[in-house]
Formats: C-alpha cells, sequence, structure tokens
C-alpha cells in the first residue's frame, strides 16, 4: 500500500499555466481520473485534457475484428513480437508504421504546447519519455532492430523530437500503479505479455525534477481521486487565476 506523499511543488518561471500528467498501463484507469480532474479543473479556469499517447494499440485491437484481415494483422503482430523478444531484424514496413504512429504523439504534443500557449491548464493524459524505449510513451524505433541508413536516419529524427520533446517538463505526474491481476480484469482484450511490459515499464519512470504521485489503482476510486485532487489543487495553487 502507497502512503500519501509530500510534494515540492513551485512553479516554472515564465510559465503562467500548469502543466499535469497522469502516467499508468492499460487498466490502471487513466481515463476515469483524467475525465474527473478536468471537471473540476474546468470549474477554477480554462483546461485542456490532452491524450498524448499514440493510441496504435486502439487501431490495432479494432482492426483485429475485422474477418481474414485480423488473422494476417495477429501473425504478422506475433512475428514483430518474436523478433522484438530475440533482438531479430524487424520488417521495414513494422519500422515504418512504428515512425508514423509515434509521430501521432509528436503532432499531439505540440498542439497541446498550443494551447499552453494560449493560456490553458493542461491535463495530459500519458506523457513523452526518453527513459525507457517503446510501449510506455518512449522512442519506439529505439526499441527495434532494424537496418539501413534511411530507417536509422528516421530513428535519429524521432529521438531528436522526443528529447526536445522531454524539455518540456510536467509540474506533476500522477502515476497510477496497478497490478497485471487488476488489469487485465478491466482490460480482457488486451495482451498479457504487453500489459506486464507496461506495467514494469511505468514504475521506473521519472521526469526530471518533476515530482511524482504514487498512487494505487486498485484502491477504491474516492480514495484516488481524494490524494491527486488534492494534489492538483497544489498545483494549481502555484499558478493563481489572473483576472
Amino acid at each position: 500500500m502507497l502512503h500519501e506523499q509530500a510534494l515540492a511543488i513551485s512553479p516554472f518561471p515564465g510559465r503562467q499555466q500548469p502543466v499535469i500528467a497522469i502516467i499508468g498501463s492499460d487498466g490502471s484507469g487513466k481515463s476515469t481520473v483524467g475525465e474527473a480532474l478536468y471537471k473540476e479543473m474546468s470549474h477554477e479556469r480554462p483546461t485542456k485534457l490532452c491524450h498524448l499517447g499514440k493510441q496504435a494499440g486502439n487501431l490495432g485491437r479494432s482492426l483485429r475484428k475485422v474477418p481474414f484481415f485480423g488473422k494476417i494483422l495477429e501473425k504478422r503482430n506475433i512475428k514483430e513480437h518474436e523478433a522484438l523478444k530475440h533482438r531479430k531484424e524487424s520488417s521495414t514496413l513494422a519500422v515504418l508504421v512504428a515512425f508514423v504512429m509515434s509521430m501521432r504523439r509528436v503532432y499531439r504534443f505540440y498542439r497541446m504546447r498550443c494551447y499552453h500557449k494560449r493560456g490553458f491548464a493542461i491535463l495530459t493524459d500519458r506523457y513523452p519519455q526518453t527513459l525507457i524505449p517503446g510501449p510506455m510513451d518512449g522512442p519506439a524505433l529505439a526499441d527495434l532492430s532494424f537496418k539501413g541508413y534511411f530507417l536509422h536516419g528516421l530513428m535519429k529524427l524521432e529521438n531528436s523530437l522526443y528529447n526536445r520533446m522531454t524539455k518540456f517538463q510536467p509540474d506533476l505526474v500522477i502515476r497510477l500503479n496497478v497490478d497485471l491481476e487488476t488489469a487485465l480484469a478491466r482490460k480482457p482484450d488486451h495482451q498479457p505479455r504487453k500489459l506486464a511490459r507496461k506495467i514494469s515499464d511505468v514504475g521506473r519512470l521519472y521526469f526530471g525534477t518533476t515530482p511524482i504521485l504514487d498512487l494505487s489503482a486498485t484502491d477504491p476510486l474516492d480514495k484516488v481521486l481524494a490524494q491527486a485532487r488534492k494534489a492538483v489543487y497544489e498545483v494549481m495553487s502555484a499558478y493563481p487565476v489572473k483576472h
């Protein structure tokens, strides 16, 4: 059980509105917690809830339901997973798809930055990081194995963009920790091996000097929201609303 934490909140110089990120694996309750906090923040000041994921998993699960095509996609997915597991070379198509999906996150991140510059407080679902490559919001291509100057050029470009994004740190990260059994119960259509990796990766993330509020996603929702709400208002108090 996680104990209540003391957070050292201080505003970033020159920043007019807070940026708060919620991270956690699928099944940790990010969407539920995010929607609740967004409603409360919106009552106090203009706020945007921004999803900074690629949502490749949602697309893949939808496509797997398509007759015939779904079976082809599943076979390709298994093949790519085995290549990753044994550090075998990924196909060029897989690398290109991973790059395109990663650029969706880049686009969403800079759209979020535009909202922030316009005076909106920001609450994000997920946040880019460079500590751990792969599905938990890290650079996608750095997690693959491939050859060729062109593909490695894409990897360098992706790394450069992610390094640039992570320089813009959130004021607070709310980390929702969940066990595999609970996550699978909430997301039965997800693959256990992928969920297990995400759960492991989430626990090892940090974001520069940004304070992290660790919450147990297996606690009752009211308790999780109460702890998250307290931290959120502490951050917002560091950025008073100007009338």
